[in-house]
């Protein structure tokens, strides 16, 4: 005898209700996490970069300041095309590699016809 049709022991009018109150809450999440997000890059900010104080410099002393904030962008911009160019390297290079099932080759070597093709093989004037 077959068993009767189970029914949802919910609604569809709750279901979309629950629905969207999840969403709700994930894009209240969301939200919530690119403001923490742009806190903490702040706060990373004001401890790492020192705020420059330009007024009272002369001339020569602004392009003195001026120099050694180039040189030192300089300097970063050569290591993120370095750290760039390994990871560019390291993804064409570190492909993933197609492994084939190794079992396939075992179950072929394993029988007659396996020892044949080996024993055929050795006995080959090419060695192939």
């Amino acid at each position: 005898m077959p068993e009767p049709e189970r029914k949802s022991k919910i609604t569809a009018s709750r279901k979309l209700l629950l629905k969207s109150l999840m969403l709700a809450k994930a894009k209240e999440e969301w939200d919530q996490e690119i403001v923490d997000k742009q806190a903490e890059k702040e706060r990373y900010l004001s401890e790492r970069v020192t705020p420059l104080h330009t007024s009272g410099l002369s001339l020569s002393q602004l392009q003195d300041l001026c120099r050694e904030l180039h040189e030192k962008v300089e300097i970063v911009d050569e290591e993120r095309y370095d750290i760039e160019a390994k990871c560019n390297h390291n993804t064409r290079e570190e492909r993933p590699v197609e492994v084939g099932d190794w079992r396939k080759n075992v179950e072929a070597m394993s029988g007659m016809e396996g020892r044949k093709k080996m024993f055929d093989a050795a006995k080959s004037p090419t060695g192939q």
